[in-house]
This record gives structure tokens, C-alpha cells and sequence, in this order.
């Protein structure tokens, strides 16, 4: 007993090592990214210029982590409205360069800036007359004096316990990548419908083009008559699977509709009666939708202020064209 409590506080403290580690690690990325922020200078401006004049792509380029970094950082600009793609040095040397034009911006990211890889395809995008882009820490080095603009990625030291692996300097370009990228958006006026085009299979390109008309159902809707009597109307709701049913006059009108819920609380009627007409249990003038272009999202907002599951898509005449159901928007994964 004694020495299994030793072995849970000898854990204990050992978990609560990690969690000083893992704070002194954010604290010193953390101040990484603060003085960047204070230090920033006129160039970072050039650079952004340079990307906004650009005819062509923006092509990001680097090897090992910063080539991570820059394949993120191109997949960041190509979502958000600067047509990008990243270019692996090795691959650029064996045919790739191809891919450069002197339309184009490139990006090269070296935290020495002395990567042999890269370093060997720098004075070919010169040849090139391509503007150059350098992520460097040293403007003196061989990345730095091929570049046209130099954005200083300059830290104090790497969060890693050595000062060897490579983690504030990552952590400082990806953060430097993505301040670039907001630039751009901010300054091409970039918007939400912008966004959502380029990803109109997430969750934002669903809440912004899916339409009420896209996902309302328009065949086997379950309608009856003010006159249905109510054992017609509970097989009416059973057949349509809605757990309601319209109800119409005799110009096709929507008047009402009964759910599920409005008969079982009739049934505390003691005057209740299966050949009652449905219309004596139904809600009167329902809500309902005259804009089957309205947005699936908006028409969910609808719903759920209405506190209703299903809304009821009509002419202006008041004419029933479909139904759109809570169940529908939520396995649709409107939000």
C-alpha cells in the first residue's frame, strides 16, 4: 500500500514537471511572436506589396520543417484568395522549375539561410527575373542576398531544451506566414463568400450557399382537408413520416397543421373523438417560408426562434411547394 502511494506521487509530480515544461515552452514561443510583432518593419510592407503586384502564383518554397511550414503556408494563401502552391527545392532541381515564371513571387524559407538544396535553385529564379521573397534570419547569408525583400525571422532561442530543434524559429514563420496572408485578405477586401467558395464543402460553404430549395422536400408531402377526420389524419401523419400533417382548404391553401404532439394532447380532451375534424386540433396560420432561395442556415435560425420543427415553403398565394424539416438541416450539418 505504502509503496504503490509512492509510485502515484512519484507520477503525480513527474505529470506536473511536464506541465511546467509544456508552459515554459508556450512562454518562450509566446515572447517570440511578441517581439516580432514589436519589431516589425517597413519591409514586411514590400513584401506585401510585392505579392499584391504579382500576375502570377505566389510559390512557396523550403526544405525539412521550414518546407513543412511553407506547404502550410501555401495551402493558407491558396484558400484565401492568393493562388499559391508549394515547390520542393529537390524537385525543382529535377524538372520543376519549370513551374516558375517571372510572373510569379517566390517565397524561400531558410532559418540559416544556407540550406544546400534550396541554396542551388536561388540563382536560377534569378535567371528567371522572378522577385524573390527570403525567410532568413540572417540577411547576410546566401538566401538573403539573392533576395529581393528579407523578412527577418529572428528569435532569441528555440523552446527546445538544447536550442537545436527547430521550434520558436517554426513557429515564428508560420506566425509571419499567416500575418502575410491576412494582409493580402485585408487588402483584396477578401470576404466570407470568398472563403466559402474555395471551401464549399465545409461547414461556412454550407451555411453560405446551401438553400432552403436544396434540401426541402417537394414529393409525398402528407396534406389533408379541413373535413379529414382525425383517425384519417393520424394515418396521414404515420404515411408521412413528418410527424405532421397540412392542412388545406379548397383552393390549396395552407390554413394549419397538425403534429403528432397537438393529438396526443388532445387526447386529454375528455370530448375528444377520432371522428372529430382534424382542423378542431390544428395550429392555425403556421409559420411559414415564401423564399425557397432563403439560406438553409437562415431558415434554421427560423425554426428554432419558432421553436417548430417543420416549416412550410409556400407561394404568395399560400400554395404548398415543399417542407423543410429540423431532422434535414442537422443531418446536412447546417449550422
Amino acid at each position: 500500500m505504502v509503496r504503490g502511494s509512492a509510485i502515484s506521487k512519484k507520477r503525480y509530480n513527474c505529470v506536473m514537471n511536464y506541465k511546467e515544461i509544456a508552459q515554459n515552452t508556450l512562454t518562450i514561443e509566446a515572447e517570440t511572436l511578441l517581439n516580432a510583432a514589436k519589431n516589425m518593419n517597413d519591409v514586411f510592407e514590400q513584401a506585401v506589396e510585392m505579392v499584391l503586384a504579382c500576375s502570377g502564383k505566389l510559390v512557396i518554397t523550403g526544405v525539412g520543417k521550414s518546407g513543412l511550414i511553407g506547404a502550410k503556408m501555401a495551402a493558407t494563401f491558396a484558400s484565401t484568395g492568393t493562388p499559391s502552391f508549394f515547390l520542393h527545392p529537390t524537385e525543382a532541381l529535377h524538372g520543376d522549375l519549370g513551374m516558375i515564371s517571372k510572373n510569379d513571387v517566390v517565397i524561400a524559407i531558410s532559418y540559416s539561410g544556407e540550406s544546400e538544396e534550396l541554396s542551388s535553385i536561388l540563382p536560377h529564379i534569378k535567371r528567371f527575373g522572378t522577385p524573390l521573397i527570403g525567410m532568413t534570419r540572417d540577411r547576410n547569408s546566401t538566401l538573403g542576398k539573392y533576395s529581393d525583400v528579407v523578412i527577418d525571422v529572428v528569435v532569441t532561442k528555440e523552446a527546445c531544451p538544447l536550442n537545436i530543434a527547430p521550434t520558436s524559429s517554426t513557429t515564428l514563420t508560420l506566425a509571419l506566414g499567416d500575418a502575410l496572408a491576412v494582409c493580402l485578405m485585408k487588402a483584396r477586401d477578401f470576404k466570407k463568400s470568398d472563403f466559402a467558395s474555395f471551401h464549399p464543402g465545409g461547414a461556412l460553404g454550407k451555411k453560405l450557399f446551401i438553400k432552403v430549395s436544396n434540401l426541402m422536400q417537394t414529393q409525398n408531402i402528407p396534406v389533408v382537408s379541413k373535413e379529414t377526420k382525425v383517425k384519417e389524419a393520424i394515418l396521414k401523419i404515420s404515411e408521412g413520416r413528418l410527424g405532421t400533417v397540412l392542412v388545406t382548404n379548397e383552393q390549396n391553401q395552407l390554413i394549419a397543421l397538425v403534429s403528432d404532439g397537438d393529438i396526443r394532447r388532445a387526447l386529454l380532451d375528455e370530448n375528444f373523438s377520432l371522428e372529430d375534424e382534424v382542423f378542431k386540433y390544428a395550429t392555425k396560420n403556421p409559420s411559414t417560408c415564401q423564399d425557397e432561395d432563403m439560406l438553409a442556415s437562415d431558415a434554421l435560425v427560423l425554426i428554432e426562434e419558432k421553436k417548430i420543427q417543420l416549416l412550410v415553403v409556400t407561394d404568395k398565394n399560400k400554395k404548398i411547394k415543399g417542407v423543410l424539416h429540423i431532422h434535414t438541416l442537422i443531418e446536412k450539418g447546417i449550422s
